[in-house]
């Protein structure tokens, strides 16, 4: 496939990193299109057109269009020569669906929302930071890292010997969560976790 490859989004959204990450592993050349989502404005609107809930990234190879960064990176895996992305055990790809959902729906709002955007991007921007959120998402970050641990076992990434879609769909949510005293103690109770995240971060350099 040598369509030319749009991504449209922000840097700043951890998934929009996550198809960035994506590409870059397949080697695929893209552009990225900045999409101001906060923007009232007519761009938002007209962006609408590609994703129609307004949120990013979209994506666009060609003719095609696609919107959800899981069937985003699927595609790209699926559809670009390069490394496989996927494991290539049935058991192991719905490891890795499975870990991208529980990152959705259990880590990302706490990690990166509760905590990041509490300890980290508030006080840079002048605004109050929230204790007692912070306080209520701890709980709820470690439940997310044990159960990444678990669900890892003892493989080199978090479903394979090499970094697959869910180390993608995980690793933006960890580069934020990181950057807060409180995400970092709580790596730092799971060595696993530490040396995943040495090797993800060495692998996406």
């Amino acid at each position: 496939m040598n369509a030319e490859v749009t991504v449209f989004g922000a840097r700043y959204s951890v998934y929009v990193r996550a198809v960035l990450m994506a590409l870059e592993a397949k080697g695929v050349p893209y552009e990225l299109e900045p999409v101001d989502i906060f923007a009232q404005d007519e761009t938002v609107e007209a962006y609408r057109k590609l994703h129609p809930f307004g949120r990013i990234p979209a994506f666009r190879h060609g003719e095609f269009v696609l919107y959800e960064t899981a069937a985003i990176n699927r595609y790209i895996d699926e559809g670009f020569a390069g490394p496989p992305l996927q494991p290539a055990t049935a058991q192991d790809r719905a490891r890795m669906v499975q870990i991208m959902s529980v990152t959705d729906n259990y880590g990302y709002r706490p990690l990166v929302w509760d905590i990041y955007v509490e300890r980290v991007s508030n006080p840079r921007e002048g605004k109050p930071v929230n204790e007692a959120l912070i306080a209520a998402a701890l709980p709820k970050a470690r439940s997310y890292v044990q159960a990444l641990c678990d669900l890892m076992g003892g493989k080199l990434f978090l479903t394979d010997e090499t970094p697959t879609l869910a180390d993608f769909h995980a690793a933006p949510v960890f580069g934020y969560f990181l950057e807060a005293a409180e995400g970092l103690r709580v790596i730092n109770d799971y060595p696993g976790l530490v040396d995943w995240w040495e090797r993800i971060s060495a692998s996406a350099a």
